[in-house]
Formats: C-alpha cells, structure tokens, sequence
C-alpha cells in the first residue's frame, strides 16, 4: 500500500515537473494529492462507472478518460498548492499518470 502511495506520488510530481498546465507546491502536496486520488478511486468512481455505464459503452471506453480528468479536477480544487489550469491539461495529466503509474507498477 505504502509502496503505491510513493509511486503515485512521484508520478504525480513528475507530471507537475513536466506538464506545463499543471502546478505543484511541494512533493509533500504530491502526495497528498496521491493519497486523495487512491482514496476517491478506490470509494467514489466504481459508483461513478456504474452510473455512466452506458455512456462508457458508446464511447467504446473512453468516457473513462473524461471520468478521470473531472476527477482530478475536483481534487485541484480540494487540495491547495494543486492547480490544473483547465480540463484539456487534466485530461494530458491523466493519461501521463495512467502509464507511468502502469509502468512503474510493473518494474516494481
């Protein structure tokens, strides 16, 4: 559990570094911000996937890909020092934490 915490975290920060749209106060932020997206991914969007089932199905998936952008832009505005400057940036910064993190969990 630890171990994904850091990963996210350090994607999370990373993405900040290399994204433009995206700023970060802190690494400490990073993982606040890690700590509330594994909490809302793992509580709050399986009941938002089951409710925009359909929707999913005639996107062929990737209303997924919207899902995740608003949710990440409801956590930039919980989190202070965490700001997306718009949803086309959340959506970039999404992607970017869905590889990496991919990548990442797989090396480690």
């Amino acid at each position: 559990m630890i171990k994904f915490l850091v990963i996210n975290s350090v994607v999370i920060f990373l993405g900040a570094e290399l994204l433009r749209g995206i700023t970060l106060k802190s690494y400490f932020t990073a993982l606040g911000v890690a700590l509330l997206l594994g909490l809302i991914n793992t509580f709050i969007k399986p009941i938002l996937l089951f409710l925009t089932f359909p929707i999913t199905i005639l996107t062929l998936g990737l209303f997924i890909l919207v899902l995740n952008a608003w949710i990440l832009m409801v956590i930039d505005k919980l989190v202070e020092g965490f700001t997306i400057k718009n949803f086309w940036w959340a959506l970039l910064f999404g992607l970017f934490i869905s590889v990496l993190n991919s990548l990442l969990h797989v090396i480690f």
